[in-house]
């Protein structure tokens, strides 16, 4: 349920949250976004292939390695990295355009795109998802039943170096009761559009313009 009667800001956050797979940032993340008004995905650029039952410009923009080399070349990407063999990017534009309108834009990207675009927007807000415990990690990937032993040890040893540079962040949610993982991170999302900074119209609205 969104909140009732927000109002959104003059200027739209980038929000960047990483944490490695097991850490539940997505069920995180899907539940901020039906909770915080105004809080939206970026679409990311990708050259692998459409799964079943994704759209092109909503689950992913789907483009050939020859476009994607192109959009590098362009600077058209806010970060790009490649993944297991599949390249990935977060198209420049729509970002900037979503915050100009007072939208605000989660990434969720893994901490090498964080820095790129940390370099790119040093006034991102930079979100770090934690588990309790490594071995958590270990028992939610094993618990999916989705990958093999081999692919679950490779994904343990990404959060390890993933987990590595937590403290190049702003904030830390650690997800362990997941109630409060919830109250954390819509917290930090609804503190952060709260700021002075991207409030300039209520202040002139009720002090003449003073301090705005």
């Amino acid at each position: 349920m969104m909140l009732e009667g927000w109002a959104a800001p003059d200027f739209g956050a980038l929000f960047v949250v990483s944490g490695a797979s097991g850490t539940g940032k997505t069920t995180l993340l899907q539940a901020a976004l039906e909770r915080v008004p105004g809080l939206e995905f970026s679409v990311s650029a990708t050259t692998r292939a459409p799964r079943a039952g994704e759209q092109d410009g909503v689950d992913y923009h789907f483009v050939s390695p020859d476009q994607y080399r192109e959009m590098v070349r362009r600077n058209e990407l806010l970060e790009h990295a490649e993944v297991y063999g599949t390249m990935y990017g977060t198209p420049r534009a729509p970002v900037f355009a979503a915050l100009a309108e007072g939208r605000s834009i989660v990434l969720d990207i893994d901490v090498q795109g964080a820095g790129q675009v940390r370099e790119v927007y040093p006034e991102a807000v930079t979100i770090f998802v934690l588990p309790p415990r490594l071995e958590v990690i270990r028992e939610r990937l094993q618990a999916r039943g989705k990958d093999g032993p081999e692919v679950v040890e490779r994904r343990i040893r990404d959060a390890t170096e993933q987990l590595a540079r937590c403290g190049e962040y702003d904030y830390l949610v650690m997800n362990d009761v997941l109630d409060t993982a919830h109250a954390q991170l819509q917290g930090i999302f609804l503190a952060e559009l709260s700021r002075r900074s991207r409030r300039s119209s209520w202040v002139r609205a009720l002090t003449g313009g003073a301090g705005a």
